[in-house]
């Protein structure tokens, strides 16, 4: 290995710049581990003093929460401040984000993937980071967010969407209204079904 040493104290979800970080060989793994922390420290420091007005949260622990649900939600870069747009949206109006990943992570506590299609009775059960049956953020952070999730959350764009949806090839189509999302999902539930999921 080109690391040495143990980890001494690992951070709280939530805590770690996913980054490119250079490092030297036979350097300390809790150095290393200690510079991702203050990297993520600055990146939201320097992102949240840079914000936009009437945020539906105040601290930058409820941003950073939120850039955690965003960076689960989706892998494409460009959707990130889309899907921003809509859980601001949806806190704005005092409506649950119901996002799959917090579900997931209440489940798994974090410790890999679910292994399965969500079910009714997964969205169903009450537990701190369900936002199906809770309002308003989880208690934490469900994973470490890059610089462009916490970004998008500080300056969502306008788009008055509520709602978004998979659309088979890896992003998500998005809406203003429960009519355009409910034709939505039916297309991704035909989608699904064609592909034997």
């Amino acid at each position: 290995s080109y690391l040495k040493g143990e980890i001494l104290t690992l951070p709280p979800e939530g805590r770690l710049l996913p980054e490119t970080y250079q490092y030297k060989r036979g350097e300390v793994r809790q150095v290393l581990l200690n510079r991702m922390v203050k990297a993520m420290d600055e990146a939201l420091e320097a992102s949240w003093q840079n914000r936009a007005d009437n945020l539906p949260f105040k601290t930058k622990y409820d941003a950073l929460i939120l850039a955690s649900i965003v960076e689960k939600e989706t892998a494409i870069e460009a959707e990130r401040a889309r899907v921003a747009a809509v859980f601001v949206n949806r806190l704005r109006k005092n409506m649950k984000l119901q996002a799959d990943p917090t579900v997931v992570y209440g489940i798994t506590k974090g410790r890999g993937a679910l292994g399965r299609r969500l079910l009714i009775k997964d969205l169903q059960t009450d537990h701190v980071y369900n936002t199906y049956t809770n309002y308003g953020l989880p208690i934490g952070p469900i994973a470490n967010p890059g610089l462009s999730s916490i970004k998008a959350v500080l300056n969502p764009p306008d788009t008055g969407e509520l709602y978004f949806v998979a659309d088979g090839t890896g992003g998500h189509v998005f809406a203003k209204t429960l009519a355009e999302h409910n034709i939505n999902v039916a297309k991704w539930r035909k989608i699904r079904k064609l592909q034997g999921n």
